[in-house]
């Protein structure tokens, strides 16, 4: 089987305190799962977190940014 890949990996990117960003990835696999770490954390969906995929591309929403979230 061929290994999962990325084709575009996450990229730094700056929010205000209190606004909201979007992270995004893409796979080389279509329906991969993935999951989503701070960490060693594992994160899970909830008010601050929303997890959206798209065919390759996978996309973190986090809401109300503060700078524990960096």
């Amino acid at each position: 089987e061929i290994p999962v890949l990325f084709k575009r990996e996450l990229q730094n990117e700056e929010a205000k305190e209190g606004k909201q960003i979007k992270l995004t990835c893409e796979l080389s696999k279509l329906g991969t799962p993935v999951k989503w770490m701070k960490g060693d954390t594992v994160l899970h969906a909830s008010e601050k977190y929303e997890f959206k995929q798209h065919g390759t591309v996978a996309e973190l929403i986090i809401r109300d940014v503060q700078s524990i979230d960096a």
